[in-house]
């Protein structure tokens, strides 16, 4: 999934919350966007980190939208 909603899902009262507590402390916010094949299956994703998490998300959005 998108790390975005990743990120919303982890807040309190969200089904993933505490999720940043697992995996050495991993971190979610925008910049994460999977790419899928015409059956909807998961076949890569684009990761995007550096500027602001508006900007970060745009950048991997194009990029996911630039491959299909």
């Amino acid at each position: 999934m998108n790390t975005g909603e990743l990120g919303k899902l982890s807040q309190p009262g969200g089904s993933l919350f505490n999720i940043e507590h697992a995996n050495g402390g991993l971190i979610t916010f925008p910049g994460g966007i999977p790419i899928k094949n015409a059956d909807g299956d998961v076949i890569g994703a684009i990761g995007v980190s550096g500027s602001t998490v508006e900007n970060d998300h745009a950048v991997a959005k194009a990029g996911a939208e630039a491959v299909h």
